[in-house]
């Protein structure tokens, strides 16, 4: 399967970096990001120096790829209708009121967005989950695109992005590992290869990893955790430092030279 149109809807932090890196590396595709405000679509096709996201080496990768085959719209329904394979980038904030406030995600841009694209759609579409996402999210993505959708099979990709602040285009051009979860059916395999077969372009093949659509989501949210985790130990160590008397610097050094832990983070 090969994939000659691609859209991404929410020209965010994710959505605008991540398509931008593909562009530039898949000349041969056209890779259009859409978002529903016109503010950030404007920025988007503005001057290099005032994009929407600011990050080291952002500006000369839109430079090289915009109006070549790089293209950021407000026409959410005309991408979502030419695209094979659509990236939802859209935000994933947590909940404010109701069951789970102030804890779980609240995934109404998500459900809405699905909607969207059942409503669209008139021919097969590979969707992919690309906002970080409850386990099992990539269940509800598929009950409404099967049940509000017009008839055209759709698979669901979940392919979560591992990017830090400040290096996330060089997190994009030199991943640790690129994740793909995918049905283990034979169209859902197709999808997962169409998907590999893109970053294959510039990613080495063992850093790609394929898993199930579960594995994959809950991947994304354990890396999460377990960063976390280093974060709060490290400053619970730091206020032992202070009442020992250790240097938090030099525990920092010694400890990461073990190589089970590591220096980064």
């Amino acid at each position: 399967m090969k994939i000659k149109n691609i859209c991404c809807i929410g020209a965010g932090y994710v959505g605008g970096p991540t398509m931008a890196v593909i562009a530039l590396k898949c000349p041969e595709i056209k890779v259009t990001v859409v978002d529903l405000n016109a503010d950030r679509i404007a920025a988007w096709n503005g001057p290099l120096e005032n994009l929407p996201v600011y990050e080291p080496g952002l500006s000369e990768v839109v430079e090289k790829a915009r109006g070549r085959n790089l293209f950021f719209s407000t026409e959410v329904d005309k991408a979502i209708e030419q695209a094979e394979m659509i990236f939802m980038a859209v935000n994933t904030p947590t909940k404010t009121e109701g069951e789970g406030a102030g804890m779980a995600a609240d995934l109404s841009y998500v459900e809405a967005c699905a909607k969207n694209i059942a409503r669209v759609a008139k021919t097969d579409k590979i969707v992919i989950e690309k906002s970080t996402l409850p386990v099992r999210t990539a269940e509800k993505i598929k009950e409404i695109l099967d049940k509000q959708g017009s008839g055209v099979h759709f698979e669901i990709l979940s392919n979560p992005e591992f990017l830090a602040e400040g290096t996330a285009i060089q997190d994009l051009f030199k991943s640790d590992r690129v994740l793909i979860g995918g049905d283990q059916t034979e169209t859902g395999q197709e999808a997962v290869q169409a998907l590999v077969d893109i970053y294959a372009n510039w990613i080495p093949k063992e850093k790609i990893l394929t898993t199930n659509v579960w594995s994959s989501e809950l991947s994304k949210l354990a890396s999460n955790a377990m960063l976390a985790q280093r974060i709060s130990s490290i400053n619970s160590l730091s206020a032992l430092c202070e009442k020992t008397g250790a240097n938090i610097e030099e525990l920092s050094k010694a400890i990461g030279m073990d190589h089970r832990i590591g220096p980064n983070f």
